[in-house]
């Protein structure tokens, strides 16, 4: 059965108690801790940097994936695995040598990914399957937190699914498929059904906060939406 795992955006969580909006992830059952990083270049938004990563290293024990919407990438992909990111993941668009910066970020520690924007095509992936740990599926146009999850999306992560499962097939390293923007309640279940097993929530998780400030509630509504996939595994 498949393995899922929910990775909160901070992109929408309280920046002036970032910290304790991350202790309360936790405690509600996140499995990653998701930091979307942006430039201002290669998207028109601009969030944080290595230095809020290092901080918030102490406040978890969770992994911290973080999302470099950034170009260039390779010097900043380092500063953020020196600031104690688990995993990093680069734009093949932001990259002049995609091969080595994923292989820069495992010799410094971390797992790479690669994400794929609604419109970048999958032969991206072609060349560099052996140097990958994760594939990020974007259900948006990065730039924005609070977008809606583009329908045609679930079409290209089942296509990258069949990638990854045929890598598998071969003898190759496992991959998660992670898909980030739009994830919520009402459309998770059909993002598991066409091959995802790891989940990007912003807005749907810090939208809908419990009474005591806390998490539980959507993170349990989301983690039901994902029992019912896996019990149709087990079904089938």
């Amino acid at each position: 059965m498949t393995a899922y795992r929910i990775a909160p955006s901070i992109l929408s969580a309280d920046f002036a108690r970032l910290g304790e909006e991350v202790g309360r992830l936790e405690a509600a059952g996140a499995d990653m801790v998701h930091f979307d990083v942006m430039d201002n270049h290669y998207v028109p938004n601009l969030t944080v940097g290595p230095m809020v990563c290092e901080a918030l290293r102490p406040h978890t024990s969770l992994p911290i994936d973080v999302h470099l919407m950034t170009t260039p990438v390779d010097e900043l992909a380092v500063m953020f695995a020196k600031a104690g990111a688990a995993i990093i993941t680069v734009h093949p668009e932001a990259s002049q040598h995609v091969d080595r910066t994923l292989s820069l970020i495992r010799e410094h520690g971390c797992r790479a990914g690669l994400s794929l924007n609604p419109a970048t095509p999958l032969e991206h992936l072609d060349h560099v399957m052996d140097r990958l740990d994760l594939i990020l599926v974007m259900g948006v146009n990065p730039g924005f937190g609070g977008q809606s999850f583009i329908p045609h999306a679930l079409a290209k992560i089942a296509a990258v699914r069949e990638r990854i499962d045929a890598h598998r097939a071969s003898g190759g390293q496992p991959i998660l498929l992670e898909v980030d923007g739009g994830v919520k309640v009402s459309n998770i279940q059909a993002i598991a059904e066409a091959g995802a097993d790891t989940f990007v929530a912003g807005s749907a998780i810090f939208g809908a906060p419990d009474a005591d400030g806390g998490y539980h509630g959507v993170m349990g509504a989301l983690r039901r939406e994902l029992s019912d996939v896996g019990q149709q595994e087990r079904a089938a």
